[in-house]
Protein backbone atom coordinates (compact mmCIF):
# COMPACT_ATOMS: atom_id res chain seq x y z
CA UNK A 1 0.00 0.00 0.00
CA UNK A 2 1.10 3.33 -0.59
CA UNK A 3 2.06 5.79 2.27
CA UNK A 4 0.98 9.54 1.53
CA UNK A 5 3.14 11.58 3.77
CA UNK A 6 1.54 14.95 4.93
CA UNK A 7 3.89 18.00 5.15
CA UNK A 8 2.01 20.54 6.86
CA UNK A 9 2.39 21.41 10.52
CA UNK A 10 -1.76 21.61 11.07
CA UNK A 11 -4.33 19.44 9.62
CA UNK A 12 -7.75 21.08 10.42
CA UNK A 13 -10.48 18.95 10.14
CA UNK A 14 -13.21 20.48 12.03
CA UNK A 15 -15.87 20.24 9.34
CA UNK A 16 -16.30 17.18 9.64
CA UNK A 17 -18.39 14.90 11.39
CA UNK A 18 -16.89 11.74 11.02
CA UNK A 19 -13.49 10.03 12.57
CA UNK A 20 -10.22 8.99 11.92
CA UNK A 21 -9.63 5.00 11.15
CA UNK A 22 -6.68 3.89 13.00
CA UNK A 23 -4.53 1.17 11.66
CA UNK A 24 -5.58 -2.02 14.13
CA UNK A 25 -4.64 -5.48 15.24
CA UNK A 26 -4.19 -8.05 18.08
CA UNK A 27 -2.00 -7.75 20.43
CA UNK A 28 0.33 -10.71 18.58
CA UNK A 29 -0.01 -8.57 16.07
CA UNK A 30 1.70 -5.33 16.98
CA UNK A 31 5.18 -4.03 14.57
CA UNK A 32 8.03 -3.26 15.69
CA UNK A 33 6.92 0.31 15.42
CA UNK A 34 8.73 3.89 16.23
CA UNK A 35 7.92 6.34 18.59
CA UNK A 36 4.56 8.41 17.48
CA UNK A 37 2.98 5.08 16.07
CA UNK A 38 -0.82 4.65 16.63
CA UNK A 39 -2.97 1.96 16.48
CA UNK A 40 -6.69 0.56 17.84
CA UNK A 41 -5.02 -3.12 20.22
CA UNK A 42 -8.30 -5.23 19.16
CA UNK A 43 -7.63 -7.66 21.45
CA UNK A 44 -8.84 -4.94 24.06
CA UNK A 45 -10.31 -2.22 21.90
CA UNK A 46 -7.97 0.46 23.20
CA UNK A 47 -5.85 2.49 21.35
CA UNK A 48 -1.94 2.57 22.20
CA UNK A 49 0.84 4.34 20.76
CA UNK A 50 4.55 3.26 20.63
CA UNK A 51 7.06 5.41 22.92
CA UNK A 52 10.57 4.87 22.57
CA UNK A 53 10.79 1.48 24.63
CA UNK A 54 7.39 -0.01 24.87
CA UNK A 55 3.39 -0.23 23.26
CA UNK A 56 1.49 1.98 25.84
CA UNK A 57 -2.08 3.13 26.00
CA UNK A 58 -3.44 6.30 25.79
CA UNK A 59 -4.80 7.44 29.51
CA UNK A 60 -8.92 7.50 29.59
CA UNK A 61 -10.71 10.44 31.28
CA UNK A 62 -12.85 8.09 33.87
CA UNK A 63 -13.01 8.54 37.47
CA UNK A 64 -10.67 6.39 38.51
CA UNK A 65 -8.91 5.37 34.79
CA UNK A 66 -9.25 2.43 32.34
CA UNK A 67 -10.42 -0.61 33.23
CA UNK A 68 -9.29 -4.11 31.73
CA UNK A 69 -9.20 -7.78 32.79
CA UNK A 70 -7.00 -9.60 35.30
CA UNK A 71 -7.19 -12.97 35.46
CA UNK A 72 -6.74 -14.45 39.03
CA UNK A 73 -5.49 -17.85 40.77
CA UNK A 74 -5.98 -17.05 44.65
CA UNK A 75 -5.15 -20.13 47.06
CA UNK A 76 -5.62 -19.82 50.79
CA UNK A 77 -2.97 -21.58 53.32
CA UNK A 78 -3.27 -25.00 53.97
CA UNK A 79 -4.71 -26.52 56.96
CA UNK A 80 -2.48 -27.86 59.80
CA UNK A 81 -3.06 -32.21 60.50
CA UNK A 82 -3.81 -34.03 64.15
CA UNK A 83 -1.32 -35.64 65.74
CA UNK A 84 -2.04 -39.16 66.18
CA UNK A 85 -2.97 -40.04 69.88
CA UNK A 86 -1.84 -43.48 71.06
CA UNK A 87 -3.13 -46.09 68.73
CA UNK A 88 -5.74 -43.77 66.79
CA UNK A 89 -4.21 -41.30 63.76
CA UNK A 90 -4.29 -38.00 63.18
CA UNK A 91 -6.49 -36.65 60.52
CA UNK A 92 -5.12 -34.65 57.68
CA UNK A 93 -4.96 -31.29 56.98
CA UNK A 94 -7.81 -29.69 54.18
CA UNK A 95 -5.79 -27.76 50.97
CA UNK A 96 -6.38 -24.48 51.51
CA UNK A 97 -9.45 -23.13 49.25
CA UNK A 98 -8.63 -22.28 45.16
CA UNK A 99 -10.63 -19.70 43.34
CA UNK A 100 -9.44 -18.76 39.63
CA UNK A 101 -10.74 -17.69 36.77
CA UNK A 102 -8.05 -18.86 34.38
CA UNK A 103 -8.94 -21.92 32.05
CA UNK A 104 -12.04 -24.01 32.31
CA UNK A 105 -12.19 -25.40 35.78
CA UNK A 106 -11.93 -23.51 39.42
CA UNK A 107 -11.64 -25.44 43.05
CA UNK A 108 -14.78 -27.66 43.91
CA UNK A 109 -15.86 -28.78 41.12
CA UNK A 110 -17.31 -25.49 39.91
CA UNK A 111 -16.29 -23.38 36.62
CA UNK A 112 -13.80 -21.10 36.15
CA UNK A 113 -14.73 -17.29 37.80
CA UNK A 114 -14.45 -14.15 35.79
CA UNK A 115 -11.45 -12.19 35.07
CA UNK A 116 -11.79 -9.34 37.68
CA UNK A 117 -11.98 -5.62 35.86
CA UNK A 118 -9.37 -3.54 37.74
CA UNK A 119 -9.09 0.32 37.35
CA UNK A 120 -5.42 1.74 37.10
CA UNK A 121 -3.81 4.10 39.37
CA UNK A 122 -6.62 1.61 42.17
CA UNK A 123 -5.04 0.58 45.04
CA UNK A 124 -5.48 -3.60 45.48
CA UNK A 125 -5.12 -5.62 48.50
CA UNK A 126 -3.38 -8.73 48.56
CA UNK A 127 -2.59 -11.34 51.15
CA UNK A 128 -1.12 -14.35 51.12
CA UNK A 129 -2.18 -16.72 53.81
CA UNK A 130 0.04 -18.78 55.76
CA UNK A 131 -0.48 -22.80 56.33
CA UNK A 132 -1.75 -23.53 59.80
CA UNK A 133 -0.08 -25.42 62.74
CA UNK A 134 -0.48 -28.87 63.01
CA UNK A 135 -2.19 -29.70 66.50
CA UNK A 136 0.69 -31.61 68.33
CA UNK A 137 -0.05 -30.55 71.63
CA UNK A 138 -1.25 -33.38 74.12
CA UNK A 139 -4.32 -31.84 75.34
CA UNK A 140 -7.78 -33.04 73.90
CA UNK A 141 -8.36 -30.36 71.20
CA UNK A 142 -10.53 -31.58 68.70
CA UNK A 143 -8.35 -30.47 65.52
CA UNK A 144 -5.44 -28.58 64.55
CA UNK A 145 -5.68 -24.74 63.18
CA UNK A 146 -7.07 -24.42 59.48
CA UNK A 147 -4.86 -22.16 57.18
CA UNK A 148 -4.99 -18.28 56.86
CA UNK A 149 -6.84 -16.46 53.92
CA UNK A 150 -5.43 -15.80 50.77
CA UNK A 151 -7.11 -12.51 49.22
CA UNK A 152 -7.21 -10.23 45.84
CA UNK A 153 -9.27 -7.25 45.95
CA UNK A 154 -12.83 -9.02 46.23
CA UNK A 155 -11.75 -12.30 45.83
CA UNK A 156 -11.64 -14.22 49.06
CA UNK A 157 -9.90 -18.46 49.41
CA UNK A 158 -10.25 -19.15 52.49
CA UNK A 159 -7.42 -21.46 54.42
CA UNK A 160 -7.92 -24.85 54.98
CA UNK A 161 -9.48 -26.88 57.73
CA UNK A 162 -7.48 -28.27 60.20
CA UNK A 163 -7.65 -32.13 61.02
CA UNK A 164 -9.29 -33.93 63.76
CA UNK A 165 -6.31 -35.01 66.59
CA UNK A 166 -6.28 -38.69 66.82
CA UNK A 167 -9.87 -40.11 68.05
CA UNK A 168 -11.40 -36.72 67.52
CA UNK A 169 -13.62 -35.53 64.92
CA UNK A 170 -12.56 -32.40 62.73
CA UNK A 171 -14.14 -29.50 64.15
CA UNK A 172 -13.95 -26.20 61.53
CA UNK A 173 -15.17 -25.90 57.97
CA UNK A 174 -12.47 -24.79 55.50
CA UNK A 175 -11.53 -23.99 52.17
CA UNK A 176 -11.29 -27.55 51.33
CA UNK A 177 -12.45 -29.90 55.00
CA UNK A 178 -10.60 -31.76 57.16
CA UNK A 179 -10.02 -34.99 57.67
CA UNK A 180 -11.56 -36.88 61.04
CA UNK A 181 -9.24 -38.72 63.14
CA UNK A 182 -9.11 -43.00 63.20
CA UNK A 183 -11.81 -44.79 65.17
CA UNK A 184 -14.57 -43.49 62.79
CA UNK A 185 -14.20 -39.91 63.69
CA UNK A 186 -16.05 -37.49 61.45
CA UNK A 187 -14.90 -34.82 58.82
CA UNK A 188 -15.74 -31.38 57.84
CA UNK A 189 -17.12 -30.51 54.82
CA UNK A 190 -15.20 -27.67 52.35
CA UNK A 191 -16.75 -24.47 50.88
CA UNK A 192 -18.46 -24.30 47.81
CA UNK A 193 -16.47 -23.04 44.37
CA UNK A 194 -13.27 -23.47 46.63
CA UNK A 195 -12.49 -26.98 47.59
CA UNK A 196 -14.29 -30.24 48.60
CA UNK A 197 -14.87 -32.07 52.25
CA UNK A 198 -12.47 -33.84 54.03
CA UNK A 199 -12.69 -37.99 54.22
CA UNK A 200 -13.87 -39.15 57.77
CA UNK A 201 -11.92 -41.40 59.88
CA UNK A 202 -11.79 -45.67 59.78
CA UNK A 203 -9.82 -47.90 61.13
CA UNK A 204 -7.04 -45.49 59.85
CA UNK A 205 -7.53 -41.46 59.91
CA UNK A 206 -9.23 -39.56 56.99
CA UNK A 207 -7.11 -37.40 54.29
CA UNK A 208 -7.88 -33.99 53.95
CA UNK A 209 -9.94 -32.26 51.14
CA UNK A 210 -8.51 -30.91 47.78
CA UNK A 211 -9.21 -28.47 44.84
CA UNK A 212 -10.44 -31.12 42.93
CA UNK A 213 -11.31 -34.07 45.24
CA UNK A 214 -12.54 -35.01 48.51
CA UNK A 215 -10.66 -36.88 51.31
CA UNK A 216 -10.45 -40.69 50.83
CA UNK A 217 -12.07 -40.60 47.30
CA UNK A 218 -8.95 -42.49 46.43
CA UNK A 219 -8.87 -45.12 48.81
CA UNK A 220 -8.49 -44.87 53.11
CA UNK A 221 -6.53 -42.04 54.61
CA UNK A 222 -5.56 -40.35 51.15
CA UNK A 223 -5.38 -36.79 50.79
CA UNK A 224 -8.19 -35.17 47.72
CA UNK A 225 -5.70 -34.51 44.57
CA UNK A 226 -5.38 -30.56 43.52
CA UNK A 227 -6.86 -28.60 40.62
CA UNK A 228 -4.06 -28.12 37.59
CA UNK A 229 -4.11 -24.64 36.77
CA UNK A 230 -1.61 -23.17 33.49
CA UNK A 231 -2.23 -19.15 34.57
CA UNK A 232 1.96 -18.98 34.93
CA UNK A 233 1.92 -20.55 31.08
CA UNK A 234 2.96 -24.14 33.00
CA UNK A 235 0.64 -26.50 33.99
CA UNK A 236 1.04 -26.62 37.99
CA UNK A 237 -1.18 -28.74 40.24
CA UNK A 238 -2.45 -26.45 43.32
CA UNK A 239 -4.18 -26.88 46.64
CA UNK A 240 -4.25 -30.88 47.76
CA UNK A 241 -5.17 -32.02 50.98
CA UNK A 242 -3.01 -34.20 53.29
CA UNK A 243 -3.04 -38.14 53.94
CA UNK A 244 -4.61 -39.16 57.39
CA UNK A 245 -2.23 -40.88 60.04
CA UNK A 246 -2.54 -44.84 59.99
CA UNK A 247 -3.32 -46.69 63.03
CA UNK A 248 -1.37 -50.18 61.36
CA UNK A 249 -0.04 -49.28 57.91
CA UNK A 250 2.81 -47.53 56.63
CA UNK A 251 3.11 -44.02 55.12
CA UNK A 252 0.86 -42.65 52.54
CA UNK A 253 1.82 -39.87 50.45
CA UNK A 254 -0.39 -37.02 50.32
CA UNK A 255 -2.89 -35.51 47.81
CA UNK A 256 -1.11 -34.18 43.79
CA UNK A 257 -0.75 -30.65 44.92
CA UNK A 258 1.26 -30.17 47.66
CA UNK A 259 -0.03 -32.15 50.24
CA UNK A 260 1.58 -33.42 53.47
CA UNK A 261 2.53 -37.19 53.41
CA UNK A 262 0.45 -39.19 56.23
CA UNK A 263 2.27 -41.08 58.61
CA UNK A 264 1.74 -44.85 59.35
CA UNK A 265 2.21 -46.36 62.64
CA UNK A 266 5.92 -46.78 64.59
CA UNK A 267 6.89 -43.08 65.83
CA UNK A 268 6.42 -41.70 62.16
CA UNK A 269 5.93 -38.25 61.86
CA UNK A 270 3.39 -36.74 59.55
CA UNK A 271 4.70 -34.20 56.25
CA UNK A 272 3.98 -30.92 55.93
CA UNK A 273 1.45 -29.48 53.26
CA UNK A 274 3.88 -27.67 50.27
CA UNK A 275 4.49 -23.79 51.10
CA UNK A 276 2.93 -21.89 47.88
CA UNK A 277 0.91 -24.54 46.57
CA UNK A 278 -1.80 -24.31 50.03
CA UNK A 279 -1.76 -28.40 50.36
CA UNK A 280 -2.90 -29.66 53.61
CA UNK A 281 -0.82 -31.36 56.33
CA UNK A 282 -0.12 -34.92 56.68
CA UNK A 283 -1.55 -36.43 59.66
CA UNK A 284 0.78 -38.47 62.89
CA UNK A 285 0.96 -42.13 63.02
CA UNK A 286 -0.40 -44.34 65.58
CA UNK A 287 2.24 -45.53 68.36
CA UNK A 288 1.64 -47.29 71.63
CA UNK A 289 4.02 -44.83 73.28
CA UNK A 290 1.82 -41.88 72.42
CA UNK A 291 1.17 -40.10 69.43
CA UNK A 292 3.45 -38.84 66.83
CA UNK A 293 3.30 -34.97 65.21
CA UNK A 294 1.70 -33.88 62.44
CA UNK A 295 2.51 -32.12 60.00
CA UNK A 296 1.36 -28.17 59.48
CA UNK A 297 -0.50 -27.10 56.38
CA UNK A 298 1.27 -25.08 53.32
CA UNK A 299 1.58 -21.19 52.79
CA UNK A 300 -1.15 -19.97 49.89
CA UNK A 301 -0.13 -18.18 46.70
CA UNK A 302 -1.84 -15.52 44.78
CA UNK A 303 -1.02 -15.44 40.92
CA UNK A 304 -2.48 -12.61 38.54
CA UNK A 305 -1.99 -12.27 34.66
CA UNK A 306 -2.52 -9.17 32.98
CA UNK A 307 -1.79 -7.24 29.46
CA UNK A 308 1.89 -6.62 29.20
CA UNK A 309 1.14 -2.85 28.62
CA UNK A 310 0.26 -2.66 32.24
CA UNK A 311 3.08 -2.15 34.71
CA UNK A 312 2.30 -3.16 38.47
CA UNK A 313 3.63 -1.44 41.42
CA UNK A 314 3.85 -3.68 44.55
CA UNK A 315 3.80 -2.61 48.21
CA UNK A 316 6.75 -3.75 50.38
CA UNK A 317 4.80 -5.79 52.53
CA UNK A 318 4.49 -8.25 49.56
CA UNK A 319 6.84 -11.09 48.00
CA UNK A 320 6.45 -11.07 44.73
CA UNK A 321 7.76 -11.87 41.05
CA UNK A 322 6.82 -10.88 37.34
CA UNK A 323 7.47 -12.41 34.31
CA UNK A 324 6.40 -12.48 30.75
CA UNK A 325 4.52 -14.95 28.79
CA UNK A 326 3.30 -14.10 25.37
CA UNK A 327 1.95 -10.51 25.03
CA UNK A 328 0.89 -10.84 28.99
CA UNK A 329 2.55 -10.20 31.98
CA UNK A 330 2.27 -12.91 35.14
CA UNK A 331 2.80 -11.29 38.75
CA UNK A 332 2.95 -14.28 41.81
CA UNK A 333 2.74 -13.23 45.34
CA UNK A 334 4.24 -15.73 47.57
CA UNK A 335 4.20 -14.18 51.10
CA UNK A 336 2.58 -11.13 53.08
CA UNK A 337 0.47 -8.47 52.67
CA UNK A 338 0.20 -5.13 51.12
CA UNK A 339 -1.59 -2.92 48.29
CA UNK A 340 -0.49 -2.92 44.71
CA UNK A 341 -2.01 -0.75 41.82
CA UNK A 342 -1.29 -0.97 37.86
CA UNK A 343 -0.41 1.88 35.51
Amino acid sequence: MATNKVTTNVIDMSGNTGGLVWAKGTSAQRPTGVAGDLRLNTTDSRLEYKDNVDWKRFSEGAAGGPTFAVDFLVIGGGGGAGKANNANGGGAGGAGGLRTSYGSTSGGGSSAETALQVSVSTNLTVTVGNGGPANNGNSATSSANSGGDSVFSTITSLGGAGGGRGGEAAAVIGGSGGGGGSNSQAATAGTANQGFAGGAGASDAGGGGGASEAGNTDGQRHGGDGLAVSITGASVTYAGGGSGGGRSTSNLPGGDGGGGLGAGDNATFGGGGTTNLGGGGGGGGSTALGGTDAGGGGRGLVILRYPNTYTITVGSGLTSSTATDGSDKVTSFTAGTDTISFS
